[in-house]
Order: structure tokens, then C-alpha cells, then sequence
């Protein structure tokens, strides 16, 4: 360890994370055009010098600065008494030194107008904007649910990546101030490399297409196994139909959304008790309201099982309340009384502010009875 690194261990300074070299796009094969201008510079510099050297005998020193000045016409005159030939060769050296720099300005206008130079650039730019992020989600398929989708996210602070195969992305990504995106096809494994999927909370597929959602779901899931990624991500789908649902599911999608489904079941509530119109969009969903709700999963080791929920004291403890328990065969107690047992695997529906839901997490994963029991 050297001198640098010890004192970076020392002050805790850790370096930026960057992306995997291989997923970098090549910029050296987009520098090929140019090889004809630098070979001919180098050419043109060196039967200056020599040229210099044997017709008026300059010194080496004295010949390559003669043939630098002169090569790029800057006009800083002769540094020495030049003969008639070696005026000859200057003005020779003067037109062969424009005509390299007008051909190398030619080159380099064609391929900055191509644009390929510009949009790798870009490219690596935001790949080293993605290798930074931690716990995101990767956004695949750009269209209006996308667009709602995203302010949501940005909204709660959620760092995320929008993925799509259509150039257009980049006008999209301005115009709905997408921060990170991608153009390339989400299935493709090489794109989930470059999403940073292996530092992803999850992934959420918004196409209109059945197909597009089935290729990512499977195409995700096998990306787990492959790379023995420690936990699941959270993957949630769209669907239009009921049918579609049911086998996004079954491909491993933890979440599926049917847009047609929800509108119907809104339209209901409405209809049925419209005071109750906003309620959840103004409890759940609005930006400073400082109250969340949250399904917390107890694991099989936890403490709290076949406890009574009036003997884990979690109101005292975190003051958080439990609306509602899932048991693990999807029966739901809504309203559960203090007698009611937790149970392996259930889901406690907790509401209450999100540092005390935190809290209420750890307490409920701890293998051992809290400490904080002791006192209430």
C-alpha cells in the first residue's frame, strides 16, 4: 500500500466508482480517419528538418523549429540567412502544411457531423453517472406511464435509469428531464451490465407489449442467477389485460399493474363515496406529507413470532401503528386487535413516519427480544 492510498484510508476518502472498462464504448476506432492527417504531419515535419539541415546546414535544433514556424504559416520569420533553394522549399513546406490542415479540418467536420464522436462521448459520460448510483431502479420503455412514473420518483428522491431502444430517447430524456438513460435494449444483457443492475433495488417494465415485458422479466431473472446476486430485485410490470397479469406473475414479476383494473376500481370508489376522491392521493402520495405506509415482512427468524401484537409493544416502541396484517396464505385481517398472533412470513401493514417505520423494520428482523422491551 503506498503513501497515497494509506493517507485516503486514513481520512476515509474513497475514490469515485467508474464503470467496468469493457462496457465503455471504443473511441479509438472513431479516430481512424485522422491516422492520414498525423502521418502526414509527422512526414511533412521530418523532410522539413532534414531539408533544412542539408541546404543551408542548420543545426537539428534550429531545422525542426524553422520547419514548426514555417509548417503552421504562423509567420515568426526566418531565425537565420535562408539561400534561394531554401526559400524555395519554404514556400513548398507552406503549401504542403495547408494542405494537411485543410484536409485534417475537412476530416474532422465529417465526423463530428456524423456524430458518432459526440454520442459515445456522451455515452461514457453517463455511464460514469450510472456506476455512482446505489439502490435505483431501472426504468425500461419510454412512454406516458414512464413520464408519471418518473416524476414520482424524482419526487421521493428515487435515483433511477430510463432505458430505450429508439434514438429519440435523448429528445425525451430533455424535454422529462430524465438525469440518466440509455439507448439500447433492455433484455440485452450488456444493457443491464450498463444500468447497473447488480446495484439496483429493482426494475419496473412499462411497455405496451406483452412480448417486450415477458423477454425483460425472464431476461432479469436468469441475470440473478448468473452473476449469484445476493437478493432479488423488485421487479413490477404493466399489463392491459387480466390474463397478461396472471403470467407476468408467473415469470417471476413480484408486482403487476393493470392500468385497465385500477381505472375501474378508482372509477368505483368514486362512484360509491366521492368524498373519499383524493383521500389517498393526499395521505400517500403527496410530497410533504410527512406519514407513510409500508408492508414489513417478518422473516422466518424473527423474534416477534407467534408473539401476541400487544406483547411486541411496537406503538410504544417506534410509534408506528399496524392497520392491517397479510398472513402467508393471503388472508388479510384489516384492524388487527392486540390478541391477534404474528405469524411467520406475514406482512404487518404499518403507517407512521418513514424513520419510524425503519425502526419498526429493525426491531421486527432482530432473531433476539429487543432491549427496548424492557421499558414499556
Amino acid at each position: 500500500m503506498n503513501l497515497l492510498q494509506r493517507i485516503r484510508k486514513f481520512l476515509h476518502w474513497e475514490t469515485a466508482p467508474k464503470p467496468d472498462a469493457k462496457l465503455l464504448p471504443e473511441v479509438y476506432p472513431l479516430l481512424k480517419p485522422f491516422r492520414l492527417p498525423l502521418i502526414l504531419t509527422v512526414f511533412t515535419m521530418m523532410v522539413g528538418s532534414l531539408g533544412y539541415v542539408m541546404i543551408d546546414d542548420f543545426s537539428l535544433m534550429d531545422a525542426i523549429y524553422q520547419t514548426g514556424v514555417t509548417f503552421t504559416t504562423v509567420g515568426f520569420g526566418e531565425i537565420a540567412p535562408i539561400s534561394n533553394a531554401g526559400r524555395i522549399f519554404t514556400v513548398t513546406l507552406i503549401i504542403a502544411g495547408f494542405a494537411v490542415f485543410s484536409s485534417a479540418i475537412g476530416i474532422l467536420i465529417a465526423e463530428l457531423n456524423k456524430g458518432n464522436i459526440v454520442s459515445i462521448l456522451k455515452e461514457r459520460r453517463m455511464l460514469y453517472k450510472i456506476a455512482r448510483l446505489k439502490k435505483h431502479f431501472v426504468v425500461c420503455y419510454h412512454n406516458d406511464y414512464t413520464i408519471e412514473v418518473t416524476k414520482q420518483l424524482r419526487k421521493n428522491h428515487i435515483p433511477f435509469v430510463v432505458i430505450d431502444p429508439r434514438k429519440e430517447i435523448h429528445e425525451w430524456a430533455i424535454e422529462h428531464k430524465y438525469p440518466v438513460f440509455l439507448e439500447a435494449e433492455p433484455h440485452a444483457e450488456l444493457s443491464m451490465l450498463k444500468a447497473h443492475l447488480a446495484s439496483a433495488k429493482g426494475l419496473i417494465t412499462l411497455s405496451s407489449s406483452i412480448a417486450d415485458n415477458i423477454a425483460l422479466i425472464a431476461s432479469v431473472r436468469l441475470f440473478e442467477k448468473e452473476h449469484f446476486l445476493p437478493r432479488p430485485y423488485n421487479v413490477i410490470a404493466s399489463a392491459s389485460t387480466m390474463s397478461d397479469v396472471e403470467k407476468l406473475k408467473k415469470l417471476g414479476a413480484d408486482t403487476v399493474v393493470s392500468p385497465t383494473k385500477l381505472t375501474a376500481q378508482r372509477v368505483t370508489a368514486m362512484a360509491a363515496r366521492p368524498d373519499m376522491e383524493n383521500l389517498l392521493e393526499e395521505f400517500l402520495y403527496k410530497n410533504d406529507n410527512p406519514l407513510n405506509m409500508e408492508e414489513i415482512v417478518v422473516p422466518k427468524y424473527s423474534w416477534a413470532i407467534l408473539k401476541k401484537l400487544k406483547e411486541t409493544h411496537l406503538r410504544q416502541i417506534t410509534n408506528t401503528s399496524i392497520i392491517g396484517i397479510t398472513k402467508k396464505d393471503g388472508k388479510f385481517i384489516s384492524m388487527p386487535k392486540g390478541d391477534v398472533l404474528i405469524t411467520s412470513e406475514c406482512k404487518l401493514l404499518v403507517i407512521g413516519l418513514l424513520t419510524d417505520i425503519n425502526a419498526t423494520k429493525e426491531i421486527i428482523r432482530k432473531r433476539e427480544k429487543p432491549k427496548e422491551l424492557r421499558f414499556v
